[in-house]
């Protein structure tokens, strides 16, 4: 299982880390080791002081696909999820100032937390979706799919190109603006619409 991940795919979380618009979708891989298991607190990594929850629309593939056309696209998936990409923020700025890969602050273990998951067919429209996250009982981010750079077919037919997709693989499509630090007895909720995908307690 593959865990590919979109970054910078909502304009207003470009804005707040200040970085630049990318011209295709910046793509990145975590490994399985970086899921978070079923009902297990998220442990603060001792190699960060600064590590940031990014919560995300999930899409898993069901069958084996290369070269996928945007109009074949959806049928790829019959289910979208919700999950939180935490990425430890101050390692990744020095290895992005050093221009070296950011799978450290990225992948590391636990760093994936994939939620519940509903058919495709709940939804009207799969690009008008919104989800959120509460920490603390407090929403601290807010988005929806129609805010995406790249639209969900449009994200399978890009990787598609690079990499075989493969019955069991989970796409992050990316993180909408309210990034911020996590801190030790935060309580994280994760919602599609107004029902909890996911729920867990950070150490």
């Amino acid at each position: 299982m593959k865990i590919i991940c979109i970054g910078r795919n909502y304009t207003e979380h470009i804005k707040e880390l200040e970085n630049e618009k990318p011209t295709d979708p910046v793509v990145f891989l975590k490994p399985d080791t970086s899921v978070l298991l079923k009902k297990q607190p998220f442990f603060i990594p001792d190699f960060s002081n600064d590590v940031h929850h990014e919560v995300e629309i999930l899409v898993k593939i069901n069958r084996i696909g290369k070269h996928i056309d945007k109009k074949f696209a959806h049928k790829y998936y019959s289910e979208i999820g919700l999950g939180i990409d935490f990425t430890a923020r101050d390692v990744q700025s020095e290895l992005k100032a050093k221009g070296l890969p950011w799978e450290k602050a990225k992948a590391f273990d636990g760093a994936a937390v994939i939620g519940n998951w509903l058919p495709v067919s709940d939804f009207e429209d799969i690009d008008a979706v919104e989800f959120s996250l509460k920490k603390n009982d407090k929403i601290v981010q807010l988005g929806n799919t129609s805010h995406m750079l790249w639209k969900i077919d449009e994200l399978i037919e890009y990787v598609s190109k690079y990499f075989t997709l493969k019955i069991g693989d989970i796409i992050f499509t990316g993180t909408p603006s309210g990034v911020e630090k996590v801190n030790a007895n935060d309580k994280l909720k994760g919602y599609i619409g107004e029902k909890e995908m996911f729920s867990i307690t950070v150490k």
